[in-house]
């Protein structure tokens, strides 16, 4: 009976008025206290409704359905194969939605609608990577910078090898905090091949000598995005390396002159078959290095510098002496040079041709650290200057904001009297009279008071006993400061007293 009141309500009602009943319903079906018939009828309604030719109608029911798992799956199915501003309600977020439904409105909707998946919290691999395959750069935007998101090392490279050249892709996999190394060294050699292609366009520099720059950046990359990073992580990378053919020799010695072993272990195991145990060993003997050198593929007039640099690393390892980073080291570039420079064969000529490239790109990134040492020194030196000033300053503020406070004395019950402070009073050169400076500051209104004031008894006393404790000199003193003749008389001398003590 209720449903069949409902649905003939709905005939005539507007479309707004069936808006607000149908999120009514759901509201009570998903929320309410519904015994098994009143559900069931309530669910049958819900499903009617999708028939409404009005999308308010169906955007209402998807907007109080979406976040729900308790709302039937066929509804939900049936909302996200809707119009897209409906399908995108309950695409964002409903739980109801399998794996195979999302991938299926991601094949079937278009780019904004892929754009809401990717957005989806605790996505799927499967979902993520088909994104990654048919998304354009805006959704591969959203979805990279999804943290929730579960994305392969694989469809990530996917990613950049679609879309690698897009900035606004590459900053946000650079975000990403779970980025594993042959992806951050994939991101590298897109950005040296985006800015290799911009001087190259612009006729700066060759491409030849672009492409030369653009390699050594990928290896300073590679060895660089193995910092921090466990053996697994760089035998993956090892590998993709290796499987995309930049495996090279060039990068086996600059991973040894850079004395990370790491990462020249990981590379000999993997270009030799052999294991970790068997590659260390072979790098302590130089007769067993020069058979795993040969197996592992690497030319032959690499050896000697290639030796070299493993007994010039173990030397500084073995007196512990400080590393400079992940770049190369000169004492280590200079080691295997002395033991190529001396080998009169052609062949050799590319190894210390390479070498010396080497030592020039250790010695320029040595005097780039020196110069931002000197400059964060004088930076530094300099804010402590200004840091000085500055409290100097402040202190002489305060000390002249001291120096011309104001003391206050109380004249009477209704009266206050500032007096001029010390700083104020005119240095003299002779040595300063106490007393002359307080009676010469006190206004005449105060002798004035005080000589029209009549003192009771006890007040007199007082002031007598003050008057017969200051000495004669002082009262000398004080008159001849003042250049005032000697008082003949004892009312002269009581009237002179009477202004001192006021």
């Amino acid at each position: 009976m209720i449903i069949r009141d409902f649905l003939a309500w709905t005939q005539n009602a507007s479309a707004g008025g069936r808006a607000e009943a149908t999120a009514s319903l759901a509201r009570a079906y998903l929320y309410g206290d519904l015994n098994a018939d009143e559900a069931w009828e309530a669910k049958t309604a819900l499903l009617a409704l999708l028939d409404d030719p009005s999308p308010l109608v169906r955007r209402a029911l998807a907007e109080t359905c979406a976040a729900s798992a308790r709302a039937p799956r066929p509804l939900v199915v049936a909302l996200s194969c809707d119009v897209p501003e409906v399908a995108r309600l309950v695409l964002a977020r409903s739980p109801v939605l399998t794996d195979a439904d999302l991938v299926d409105a991601a094949a079937l909707g278009d780019e904004a609608t892929r754009a809401v998946i990717a957005a989806r919290h605790h996505l799927s691999h499967a979902v993520s990577g088909a994104l990654a395959e048919i998304g354009e750069t805006d959704t591969l935007v959203v979805l990279a910078a999804n943290p929730t998101a579960k994305i392969t090392a694989g469809r990530l490279l996917r990613m950049i090898e679609r879309r690698g050249d897009e900035a606004s892709l590459r900053e946000a996999l650079l975000a990403r905090a779970d980025l594993p190394p042959e992806v951050r060294h994939a991101l590298g050699i897109a950005v040296a091949q985006a800015l290799s292609g911009f001087v190259t366009d612009r006729g700066w520099l060759s491409a030849e000598r672009c492409g030369r720059m653009s390699r050594e950046a990928g290896e300073r990359v590679a060895l660089e995005a193995c910092e921090g990073r466990g053996a697994a992580a760089v035998s993956r990378l090892v590998t993709h390396l290796r499987t995309t053919r930049q495996l090279t020799a060039g990068l086996v010695l600059r991973a040894v002159l850079s004395g990370r072993i790491d990462f020249a272990l990981a590379a000999l195991a993997d270009l030799s078959g052999q294991d970790h145990a068997a590659i260390v060993r072979a790098m302590r003997d130089p007769r067993q290095f020069a058979d795993l050198h040969a197996r592992a593929g690497l030319p032959e007039p690499l050896l000697p510098a290639m030796q070299a640099a493993l007994s010039a690393w173990q030397d500084l390892a073995d007196r512990a002496l400080p590393a400079r980073g992940t770049g190369l080291s000169r004492r280590i570039i200079e080691c295997a040079i002395e033991a190529c420079g001396d080998l009169s064969d052609p062949h050799m000529h590319p190894v210390i041709t390479l070498l010396t490239r080497y030592e020039a790109e250790a010695a320029r990134d040595e005097a780039r650290e020196a110069a931002r040492t000197i400059a964060a020194q004088a930076l530094a030196r300099e804010t402590a200057r200004r840091e000085t000033e500055a409290a100097d300053a402040a202190w002489r503020a305060a000390l002249e904001s001291q120096r011309q406070t104001a003391f206050v004395a109380e004249a009477g019950p209704d009266e206050t009297v500032i007096v001029t402070a010390v700083a104020n009073v005119p240095a003299v050169a002779e040595p300063l009279n106490p007393v002359g400076a307080i009676l010469d500051a006190l206004p005449e209104q105060i002798l004035a008071w005080y000589r029209t004031e009549e003192l009771d008894p006890a007040t007199q006393a007082a002031t007598d006993r003050v008057l017969d404790g200051l000495g004669d000199s002082l009262l000398d003193h004080f008159r001849a400061s003042q250049g005032r003749a000697e008082p003949d008389s004892e009312e002269a001398t009581s009237d002179q007293a009477a202004r001192i003590a006021a």
